[in-house]
């Protein structure tokens, strides 16, 4: 049976007001850098689920935008299927917990550099190619 998950590759405009940040997430249980992300609780929407896990892990609230591409990779001989929206941070404030010990906010390239998964980094790939064409003004990297 295929465990379902849902989460955002979470971004904000940069305080300096150029370009953007994005939100990373350090789950110490798997020494990783990540987006936040979750299972599905039962009968719960994808898109709730992925908003909820933001909160949960992040401590932020958010606007989703548009979906990005699924994810699917094996873990425990079980195949894992992630669904990932662009968010944009809207407020709130990190807090460590349970799951999560560490957040930064970081420019695209740096978070290119920090996450652990090359599935992640493809979907910062997603991720600026839609701002690029929604946002005003030069997309800077």
């Amino acid at each position: 049976m295929t465990v379902l998950a849902a989460g955002c590759v979470l971004w904000r405009r940069s305080p300096s007001g150029n370009g953007i940040e994005l939100a990373l997430i350090h789950r110490p249980k798997w020494a990783d850098w990540s987006h936040p992300k979750g299972k599905l609780k039962p009968r719960e929407a994808a898109r709730d689920a992925a908003l909820r896990e933001v909160l949960e892990e992040t401590g932020m609230t958010c606007v989703p935008g548009p979906e990005l591409p699924t994810v699917r990779y094996v873990v425990d001989d079980r195949l894992k299927e992630v669904r990932y929206w662009a968010a944009e941070a809207t407020s709130g404030s990190f807090q460590p917990n349970s799951e999560v010990d560490r957040m930064v906010w970081l420019r695209p390239n740096a978070a290119l550099g920090r996450l652990t998964q090359n599935r992640d980094k493809e979907l910062v790939t997603a991720l600026l190619s839609i701002l690029r064409t929604t946002m005003e003004g030069p997309m800077t990297l």
